[in-house]
């Protein structure tokens, strides 16, 4: 269930508030096709992400984004890391801040962490299935910009 929790709220695009300095997030056109994504529970074990029309356009097309590195594993060097809106120093989990859009980003080419913004282009996957086994969104194939 803590998993759904997290998995519901990493991908959900909760408005983000208060608690982080508004000049920090990353908004654009891209961003708001992505923050579409709705999200269908099946059963407790199972979550279904809801595509929009604007976003099954971009699918399987290279499709560009700035944004924040968020890691999910040690190292500087990273080639798998989630893209996000906000810089991984904001609270994404305390008070009222709420939890930002993020993509996966799956790199050809290992780049260096930074906490600075980058741009990524990659062909935009959307998976179907099971949204708890596997992020909805990905860029594949990507590169930075």
């Amino acid at each position: 269930m803590k998993k759904l929790l997290f998995i519901l709220l990493l991908f959900s695009g909760f408005a983000v508030k208060a608690q982080h300095d508004p000049n920090d997030q990353i908004m654009s056109t891209n961003w708001d096709i992505i923050g579409g994504v709705d999200f269908k529970i099946v059963k407790d074990t199972e979550m279904l992400a809801v595509y929009t029309p604007e976003i099954k356009k971009h699918a399987n097309k290279p499709f560009e984004l700035e944004g924040y590195m968020v890691p999910i594993k040690d190292g500087m060097k990273q080639t798998k890391f989630m893209l996000s809106t906000l810089p991984i120093n904001q609270c994404f989990f305390c008070g009222k801040n709420g939890v930002p859009i993020m993509v996966l980003v799956e790199l050809a080419e290992p780049i260096k962490f930074t906490y600075q913004t980058i741009v990524i282009k990659g062909t935009l996957k959307l998976n179907s299935g099971n949204a708890m086994d596997n992020p909805p969104i990905v860029l594949s194939n990507a590169k930075s910009i």
